[in-house]
């Protein structure tokens, strides 16, 4: 995140004396005292757990009471359950070092951890309750963190940041469209997946080209490293932002639309040299940094990879969403979250063992499953195998920065 050396909330005091009552309400201040900590959380143990149920699902092992059909419930839980957890920790955080006003904490931050909640619970078991109760259950996190993001920018009057509350309402709406399609309402098919998936890919180009470049610089300045410093944000990334979200949300309305292919392809081409201005090789040394890099490569490869899918009808689609998916989306979310966990609890900003074998293990996972994409016979075991190392990939990451994000900020 832009600022990365932010306190997060009050320490917790070592003493005995103290009532366990005492004790909770300080840990609760703690654990409340910023987005990233209960959202950065959920999204690790949700990554984990909604894979795990989905393969048992695939496997037959296992039905939901959704309303929502076993992909699409994968699908939606992805998207609006994991990847909207994670959205909303970087947010809540990142808003306070845009505008200058204190953290989204305490109760209100509670509150939008317990509609995140509601609506995981809610979408497990929607064929209980009523379509329309099930519906505002999903969509008030959406809503209430929009709702949130707006009044903490507008009351800053910090206007150049308030257009990144636009993702956050394209998400609601494409839940809600989700949800609509599961009722048998008139819509068109997929396109609530589909905007979704260009909510989180529109926030990834948008936040990339602030905090890559940037931490990119410091760090090699930090070591004397003049000579490849990134370029000045220019017309470049104007030409290759515009391209790229022009062309997916044609992509959105238009899945079919051949032509568009080139868009798309073109999108990757200019979106590649934006990467390539960022000078990514010269990060090598701090694999926390270069995944940032790979991340956004990632990106680049799955736009280019879904142009391809529609010039070219014999090359699976699923090859492009999933490189876009456990690809770039995944990459970046683990990126983001282990950077900003250990920049906001006091510690190094250097990848250890586990953090460079969390990165491995999601790259494996997308390997995988793009592999699938053209598996006939050998189709499960590559997909389970994927989903095994996503699995390992979110459950280390929760294993280890879970224990940062319960526990005080470090000792300087």
């Amino acid at each position: 995140m832009p600022s990365e050396a932010a306190a997060t909330g009050p320490h917790i005091g070592a003493g005995n004396s103290r009532s366990p009552g005492s004790a909770g309400r300080e840990f609760l201040s703690m654990f409340l005292g910023a987005g990233f900590r209960p959202f950065f959380l959920a999204a690790g143990i949700w990554a984990t757990v909604a894979l795990a149920l989905w393969i048992c699902i695939l496997n037959g092992q296992l039905s939901l009471p959704s309303r929502l059909d076993p992909l699409e419930w994968h699908i939606h839980e992805m998207l609006f359950g994991f990847v909207m957890a994670t959205v909303a920790g970087f947010l809540l955080t990142a808003i306070s070092n845009w505008t200058g006003r204190p953290l989204v904490e305490g109760p209100l931050l509670g509150g939008l951890a317990c509609l995140w909640l509601l609506g995981r619970i809610d979408c497990l078991v929607s064929d209980w309750v009523p379509v329309w109760l099930a519906i505002a259950a999903d969509l008030s996190f959406p809503a209430a963190l929009a709702g949130v993001a707006a009044h903490e920018i507008i009351a800053a009057r910090n206007w150049r940041n308030l257009m990144i509350v636009a993702p956050v309402v394209l998400f609601g709406v494409a839940n809600l469209l989700m949800h609509l399609e599961a009722a048998e309402v008139v819509v068109s098919p997929g396109l609530g997946w589909r905007l979704g998936l260009i909510a989180a890919l529109i926030l990834i180009s948008v936040i990339a080209g602030r905090i890559v470049p940037a931490f990119t610089r410091n760090w090699l300045v930090a070591r004397g490293i003049q000579a490849r410093l990134p370029a000045s944000p220019g017309w470049p990334d104007r030409a290759a932002l515009g391209t790229l979200h022009t062309a997916l949300l044609v992509w959105a309305f238009l899945p079919d639309l051949r032509p568009l292919g080139f868009l798309l392809i073109a999108a990757a081409m200019l979106n590649a040299w934006r990467l390539a201005r960022w000078h990514g090789a010269a990060t090598r040394a701090e694999p926390l940094l270069l995944i940032l890099h790979i991340g956004y490569a990632w990106l680049v490869g799955g736009v280019a990879l879904l142009g391809i899918a529609l010039l070219v009808p014999s090359f699976p689609s699923s090859a492009a969403i999933h490189a876009l998916t456990a690809g770039a989306i995944g990459t970046m979310i683990l990126a983001v979250a282990t950077r900003a966990t250990l920049g906001h609890t006091g510690r190094k900003l250097v990848a250890g063992v586990a953090t460079v074998a969390i990165y491995t293990l999601v790259t494996i996972s997308a390997l995988l499953r793009i592999a699938a994409a053209w598996g006939d016979s050998g189709a499960t075991p590559l997909l389970v195998a994927a989903a095994l190392a996503w699995i390992a990939g979110f459950g280390l990451f929760t294993i280890v920065y879970g224990r940062m994000l319960l526990t005080r900020r470090a000792a300087s």
